[in-house]
């Protein structure tokens, strides 16, 4: 046998050790299958950093809207697909809590977050992750046009100048709309805020199916205002839209994406794991690049052209309460309004 043609045997055998090697580790990982409602670019973040962490595991998403999400969850019930939920609204979590369908899991940062963006009981069922704000997308070119000031107080809205020239998001398909909702009716007590909401609907021009869409809508200038959150105002900003973000005096009502186990999960050691690090300081600002409030306090945030005055305008929401009304805030939001949502 020649030198060369040992050398190649020797070079093969190496090669398919090392490659038999790969192999094992690679089927020595754990699939962690988990759902999330969040944004493309935002979930391959996670996985990227979450993985070079936790080289035995891997996350396989199941990536899907909100509801779509919920539902699937709770037809699935001790049978998951899934092991893990990172990166659903609270209000659609605390339904699948009462279902009894995760696994309470304290990560060791626990003690670090906000109590707000933390299931209150103790070994927690939930933790919080980052959350979005109530806000009115203004747009002050075509305010300037028609000679209307920005509003400052939820109430300014009912004015008859108004008429015709605001979009929401509609709350039965957007977790946004549904924490305006709420959040008012927490906020005004049932009968003010029904009053209110039934003069808002009289200017107002349509429902739409999406939280962001109010404020594209006005940063387009179809309409002069959206009801909608602080991020998206501060995103189309960045676009370089004639948007202001209005922060309400009397404050308003805000949503959170939550972390959770799912009950009967064969790989729970790595859902653990998962956890730990949802809750982590490394987390968190992860989510600060994307959302300016975020559950470790101290971690800032750098969005540009975001809005003064969020954190404070945060009201005591009582997600518990909101999760347990919704069936009926949302019917008797549909009686009165349903005539000017957006057909899908």
């Amino acid at each position: 046998m020649c030198y060369d043609e040992a050398m190649q045997k020797t070079f093969i055998a190496a090669l398919a050790a090392l490659l038999a090697t790969v192999s094992a580790s690679a089927q020595e990982r754990t699939r962690l299958q988990v759902y999330t409602t969040l944004e493309v670019e935002n979930i391959a973040d996670f996985k990227k950093v979450f993985e070079a962490e936790n080289r035995d595991i891997e996350i396989i998403w199941i990536r899907d809207a909100t509801g779509v999400v919920t539902a699937r969850v709770l037809a699935e019930q001790n049978q998951q697909r899934a092991d893990a939920v990172w990166g659903l609204a609270v209000t659609s979590m605390m339904i699948i809590k009462q279902r009894g369908l995760l696994d309470p899991y304290a990560p060791p940062t626990l003690g670090q977050l906000r109590q707000s963006f933390r299931d209150p009981v103790d070994p927690p069922s939930w933790v919080g992750m980052e959350g979005w704000v109530a806000a009115v997308c203004f747009n002050t070119v075509e305010a300037r046009k028609l000679g209307l000031a920005k509003p400052a107080s939820w109430f300014d809205l009912i004015d008859p100048k108004y008429k015709g020239r605001i979009t929401m998001p509609h709350p039965a398909s957007s977790g946004t709309g549904y924490f305006h909702v709420s959040a008012w009716i927490q906020m005004f007590g049932e009968q003010k805020a029904w009053e209110f909401m039934d003069r808002l609907h009289d200017n107002m021009a349509q429902y739409v199916h999406s939280g962001s869409a109010p404020c594209k809508l006005a940063a387009s200038g179809e309409f002069l205002m959206g009801i909608s959150a602080e991020i998206s105002a501060a995103q189309a900003r960045q676009k370089g839209a004639p948007v202001e973000g209005v922060i309400m005096k009397e404050g308003g009502g805000w949503e959170m994406d939550t972390a959770a186990i799912l009950k009967g999960t064969k790989n729970l050691a790595a859902a653990r794991r998962l956890m730990d690090f949802a809750a982590s300081r490394k987390a968190n600002e992860l989510y600060a690049t994307f959302v300016s409030q975020v559950a470790m306090p101290g971690v800032a945030s750098t969005i540009p052209e975001y809005p003064a005055g969020v954190a404070e305008s945060m009201i005591k929401n009582d997600f518990a309460w909101a999760s347990d009304n919704r069936a009926r805030i949302l019917a008797e939001w549909a009686k009165r309004y349903e005539g000017k949502a957006i057909k899908h």
